[in-house]
């Protein structure tokens, strides 16, 4: 028989129960936390994990064999690998102490990786033995993805060359990146905390609450183009994109905003406007100068022969004029080269029944060449076509007498015209040609061009740099 346990027995027993109970219970308190947990003997065998850690590593080890972690491979943040008997939980069985916050990456079976970092800690019996260590891990993964995500968006804004602010409800600004201080002139710590008016010109200064009124309402506001102030007073053309700004509980409290500058870009849209009504102008002179070289042909022909060689000659002449004036729209054309003279004659020649005998050219001639070419023949076309359709080339015996001086460092040249029609008054509004001519001598030559309708005939004066002719006398 078996004899029954004395009383001292029955309280180990009891005890035993005891401790088993309670490993039970914070077992499986510790299986039901959505944190991962697991637990390793003295020698870091794994003892214990939860379902948590099991989805985390993406496996589920068995117990005894794995040893520091559950993870199929670990590495550290920069990539590189981690074995795991130098994981943070090895460290801290190692150095008996615990080890905190050091980021970690676990690739599961399937490839997948999740950051996370653990929070082992070394466990001691009542004797001060290591028995094992209890570790913590925290799934960081989709912060690590928004803050890459951040550093990703930073960097964009900061390399953008946009200029890329913010404010808040007040127009304070709260963020400047480097596009905004090229565009500006100011640097981030210039601007930040300061009122954005401080780019907005006074007269524009209504603006201000406009956009902010439409970002309170949660108002996107688009391509929004207007005129701000550098940091040195001067004036450019932007296009605003502003974007109300959210806190994580969906409140506006600010404003983002990307300013573009249009300079360019309006200056290419003037430039292609101007360039369409120049091509209008010269088409519709192209038709008058061709009927009145027919008309000037006939006066001197004694046959069809004769007037069909005549217009021949003078048409091919304006075409060569012509192909003179031609701006540099879309192909690239070679620096052209000629004197003042040969551009003079090129042009009037459509003009002339013999050379000189209508235009007469005196002075010292120049070479011209490039860019230059082309401007002054821009402006001779004009002077020669008026004169043809209204001034002294629209009568038989009209003349045009082109005088050229070079007087200090300026480049000087009247045109005269006489035995035209009268003039009784100078034009009232100014065309196309004249404008085109007068921002050509006042504008890319930076010179002076003056204009004197007398009744006998138009007479044209003209002074240019010679410094920004780069011409040398002939």
């Amino acid at each position: 028989m078996v004899g029954l346990p004395n009383a001292a027995e029955f309280r180990v027993s009891r005890f035993k129960l005891g401790r088993l109970a309670d490993e039970l219970q914070w077992q499986a308190l510790l299986r039901s936390l959505p944190v991962a947990v697991y637990m390793t003997d003295a020698e870091g065998w794994i003892t214990f994990f939860n379902d948590a850690a099991a989805r985390l590593w993406g496996t589920e080890p068995e117990i005894g064999k794995a040893r520091y972690n559950g993870a199929l491979r670990l590495f550290r943040p920069d990539g590189t690998p981690l074995p795991h008997d130098e994981a943070p939980l090895a460290l801290s069985l190692r150095e008996r102490l615990p080890v905190l916050g050091v980021d970690t990456i676990a690739e599961r079976p399937d490839g997948s990786r999740v950051h996370f970092v653990p929070y082992p800690t070394p466990l001691f019996n009542a004797a001060g033995a290591l028995t094992g260590a209890v570790s913590i891990l925290i799934d960081v993964t989709e912060r690590y993805r928004a803050e890459l995500a951040a550093q990703r968006l930073a960097a964009i804004v900061e390399s953008s060359d946009d200029a890329i602010l913010a404010k808040d409800l007040d127009g304070i600004i709260t963020a400047w990146n480097a596009g905004a201080q090229t565009l500006f002139g100011y640097a981030a710590e210039e601007m930040i905390g300061k009122p954005i008016t401080i780019l907005i010109p006074l007269d524009r200064h209504e603006e201000e609450p406009r956009i902010l009124a439409r970002i309170r309402s949660g108002e996107r506001i688009d391509h929004f183009e207007t005129v701000r102030r550098r940091k040195d007073g001067s004036l450019v053309e932007v296009s605003l994109s502003v974007s109300p700004v959210k806190d994580a509980g969906g409140r506006i409290v600010g404003a983002s905003k990307i300013v573009r500058n249009i300079t360019e870009q309006r200056r290419a849209q003037e430039q292609q406007v101007m360039l369409l009504r120049e091509m209008s102008h010269r088409i519709k002179n192209l038709f008058a100068l061709t009927g009145a070289v027919v008309t000037l042909s006939a006066r001197s022909s004694a046959s069809v022969e004769q007037l069909t060689e005549a217009v021949q000659s003078r048409l091919g002449a304006l075409a060569r004029a012509h192909d003179l004036t031609l701006a540099d729209i879309g192909r690239e054309k070679a620096a052209t080269a000629t004197s003042l003279y040969g551009l003079v004659q090129t042009i009037v020649s459509p003009y002339e029944e013999a050379p000189g005998r209508r235009v007469s050219i005196s002075g010292p001639d120049l070479a011209v060449e490039g860019h230059i070419v082309t401007g002054l023949a821009l402006v001779f076309h004009e002077f020669a076509t008026n004169a043809a359709k209204y001034g002294a080339l629209s009568m038989p015996d009209g003349r045009v007498e082109i005088t050229i001086a070079i007087e200090a460092d300026q480049l000087r040249l009247d045109w005269r015209e006489r035995g035209g029609p009268p003039i009784a008054a100078s034009p009232e509004a100014d065309g196309f040609g004249t404008r085109l001519a007068d921002g050509t001598i006042k504008g890319q030559l930076q010179g002076d061009l003056t204009r004197r309708w007398l009744p006998e005939g138009l007479e044209i004066g003209i002074t240019v740099p010679l410094a920004q002719l780069t011409v040398a006398p002939g």
